[in-house]
């Protein structure tokens, strides 16, 4: 993994109140869980496939990646004008050091809310119960699959009962196609219909990566757990062409697809414009034309965050534990 965190870089997590975790994992508080503990609101995860928000630790195995997306609103090296390409294989740290670690960092985040159980805004029950988590969102940053322990990291969660949602941008298909451990469920993120597209949105640092995208796709359908191709659509990048889209889909035959809009947040603003976010009723439009080439169903949609569910099912696969 990364030697070292570039200064300028660590100065940002720690602004943005990331919890660093060993030598490079992290976890982050999820704006869901906050609105789950104050306001009683649920993430659409909650909402389309039953894991509890409050309930829910977002957290990487690496924050490396090799792309740089252009929609990501997370901080990138070019950002502040660093390299960061520098790696130790003697500081990879062990999966249950990460897990405890990334328990115990959601615990010191959730220290925050003991104000709100005595002042009766949060139920105490609740409070317990977050304080107790029970699912990864393995998605924080990073490309978790640049990980070389990762079947071990899913192993550990499943150890402890978790449920885990694997989140990867689909350009190491030989990391994927060793798992003999599998999520609970699989997302792979599609950025674009055509290798054009992907290029401009994703600027990948490896070579071969479309090339690469597509033979994770073909390896979707060897999954046992439920899968998802998720798409982020941008305004004037990649929101185009859902006859291109739904023809790569296909051959994925995922339990699922996401369709969901590029939010104007973050790091993401020194690279687009305000313009680039869709609207909602951009996003469902564009998925009821995905549905009808796919022949899935629309299962479900969250207008706070700009998603949409398709598949061929009737109803979502419930996760709840």
């Amino acid at each position: 993994m990364p030697e070292a965190l570039p200064k300028t870089m660590l100065e940002v997590f720690k602004r943005q109140k990331y919890q660093l975790v060993g030598n490079h994992s992290a976890v982050k508080k999820c704006r869901w869980l906050h609105q789950s503990l104050v306001y009683g609101r649920a993430c659409y995860k909650q909402l389309f496939y039953g894991i509890q928000t409050h309930r829910c630790i977002q957290m990487t195995p690496t924050l490396a990646c090799n792309m740089r997306c252009v929609f990501c609103w997370r901080i990138q090296p070019e950002d502040v004008g660093v390299r960061w390409d520098s790696w130790d294989a003697s500081k990879i740290d062990d999966p249950k050091t990460i897990v405890d670690g990334c328990i115990r960092a959601q615990r010191r985040i959730l220290s925050g809310y003991k104000n709100h159980v005595l002042t009766g805004r949060l139920s105490g029950e609740k409070y317990q119960e977050a304080l107790s988590p029970k699912h990864a969102a393995v998605s924080l940053d990073g490309e978790p699959t640049l990980f070389p322990q990762l079947e071990g990291l899913l192993e550990e969660y499943r150890k402890r009962g978790f449920t885990t949602f694997l989140v990867s941008n689909g350009t190491m298909p030989e990391t994927l196609a060793k798992l003999s451990i599998e999520p609970s469920q699989l997302y792979i993120s599609l950025y674009g219909p055509d290798e054009r597209t992907f290029l401009k949105a994703c600027r990948p640092h490896i070579p071969n990566a479309w090339k690469r995208v597509k033979e994770t796709l073909d390896l979707i359908p060897s999954f046992k757990n439920p899968t998802v191709v998720r798409l982020t659509l941008v305004h004037g990048v990649n929101l185009k062409n859902a006859v291109g889209y739904a023809k790569l889909i296909k051959y994925a035959a995922p339990v699922y697809v996401e369709a969901k809009a590029y939010v104007y947040v973050g790091y993401s603003r020194q690279r687009l414009e305000f313009e680039n976010m869709p609207s909602h009723e951009e996003i469902k439009g564009f998925s009821i034309e995905l549905a009808r080439e796919l022949s899935y169903n629309i299962l479900a949609e969250s207008s706070a965050s700009r998603v949409v569910l398709l598949s061929k099912l009737q109803k979502p696969i419930s996760l709840a534990g």
